[in-house]
């Protein structure tokens, strides 16, 4: 498992511009200081801010004595974990695995810091969902192994819809006419929540229309945020917060949460991942809320975009990256590791007999309706191409801070789209980039 230096595509070599030079056999510190423990085992050291990644390891280390694995807990990636692996990539001193979320793999490809493992994961491909495997593979090659999966879903209130005779909208322009419908059940109540201070959703449902905002030719990337599926995505909900059919504020929130229980919002829009949220938040309204596949919109086929999910990439620099990958493939694909997920969440395993496991175990009394499962399923499978830039994390603060002015009318969303068009551009040639503008084909 040589580290790889070279790149299938120029402009992904040429990300790498303005990062620190990176080269092999830097001096080793916390992430490489010792290859073996007391017991001899092959010691791994792991960084990451996952849920229950304690629980996982501890399951790994006590069923085997040849490779022990120490976990070290950082922040969030955009509460500072990817600033803290990036400074230490840049200072020879990463540790072996590194925590990746799809959306940062290209920034953190860009600094040089993981190792190619294409060969090594070869044999798991047929496993994954063929969004999870493309996740992971932005050049066509492999960078890192993928943990969960995160794709984007339509959750309601089933018994409001049922006792008002609403329908579940499969559509947008169906949504909008729900919007309506609820609000004139109940005026104080609203189908959901358009959180503008959340750069990820708004990627996530501008995936769903089917205009990527980065793409490669040759060696300069394309940069597309102002595309007519966002603008069309924009404009829409901008129509909606006009007429006050749907909130703006934050979700998550403790006023989220009330407005969840209370029925003053009717359905949620957010990730699988959503589905933790409310049986943790509001476990009290079992036997409410049911789960659907994301509207979509007329033009083209059924797609939904996603919000998150993980992935975990080895060192270039580690000493220990057999041991490292032995992990890895016992974190992703053993069976063992849903059942421990399901002691704390309700996981979404990228590989997909592990999500078989998931799926007869996670207990299912919570949501009426559809088999939750089932419609993730299918949600997952409705997850079109995608390729995040190498500003990524970056926009979706820039997202934040774009869209902050549209509750006070200051702006719109498709004004502040097209500031984001400009802000993209401009962040990556600042780099040194080649980039060209243009319109998604």
């Amino acid at each position: 498992m040589a580290p790889h230096t070279g790149w299938s595509r120029r402009a992904l070599l040429r990300s790498a511009a303005g990062a620190a030079a990176f080269t092999a056999g830097g001096v080793g510190l916390a992430g490489c200081a010792s290859s073996t423990t007391g017991s001899g085992a092959t010691r791994v050291t792991l960084w990451s801010w996952m849920t229950g990644m304690d629980q996982y390891v501890a399951a790994f280390n006590a069923a085997q004595d040849e490779v022990h694995v120490e976990l070290s807990v950082i922040a969030a990636g955009l509460s500072g974990g990817y600033a803290q692996q990036t400074n230490a990539i840049k200072a020879h001193n990463a540790p072996d695995i590194l925590h990746v979320e799809y959306q940062g793999l290209i920034q953190v490809l860009a600094t040089g810091g993981l190792r190619e493992i294409t060969e090594d994961v070869a044999d798991l491909a047929d496993g994954y969902s063929p969004a999870a495997w493309r996740a992971v593979r932005p050049d066509g090659r492999t960078w890192a192994v993928p943990m969960d999966m995160a794709p984007m879903a339509l959750y309601y209130r089933k018994d409001l819809f049922d006792e008002h005779g609403l329908e579940v909208p499969r559509d947008w322009p169906e949504f909008a006419t729900v919007a309506e419908q609820v609000r004139e059940a109940d005026a104080a109540a609203r189908l959901t929540t358009f959180p503008l201070n959340d750069g990820s959703f708004f990627a996530g449902m501008a995936w769903g229309a089917g205009d990527p905002w980065w793409r490669v030719e040759g060696d300069t990337w394309v940069v597309d945020v102002a595309g007519a599926g966002t603008l069309r995505t924009a404009a829409y909900w901008q129509d909606l917060l006009d007429a006050d059919l749907v909130a703006g504020g934050g979700t998550g929130t403790q006023d989220w949460i009330a407005a969840i229980h209370q029925g003053r919002l009717w359905g949620y829009l957010g990730a699988s991942w959503g589905v933790g949220t409310l049986k943790k938040s509001i476990p009290d309204d079992a036997g409410r809320w049911a789960v659907a596949t994301m509207p979509t919109w007329p033009q083209g086929p059924p797609a939904n975009g996603m919000q998150g999910g993980t992935a975990f990439g080895i060192s270039a620099e580690s000493n220990v990256p057999e041991a490292a990958l032995t992990f890895l493939r016992w974190l992703s694909t053993d069976p063992e590791v849903p059942r421990i997920g399901a002691t704390f969440t309700s996981p979404f395993p990228a590989y997909l007999p592990n999500r078989d496991i998931a799926r007869e175990i996670v207990p299912d009394d919570y949501f009426l309706g559809d088999p939750v499962y089932d419609t993730l399923d299918e949600a997952d499978a409705r997850v079109p191409e995608w390729t995040w830039g190498p500003n990524a994390l970056g926009l979706f603060s820039s997202v934040a801070d774009a869209l902050g002015g549209v509750s006070s009318g200051a702006t719109t969303l498709p004004d502040a789209v097209h500031s984001l068009q400009t802000t993209a551009v401009n962040t990556m040639r600042d780099r040194g980039l080649a980039v060209r503008e243009g319109s998604a084909e």
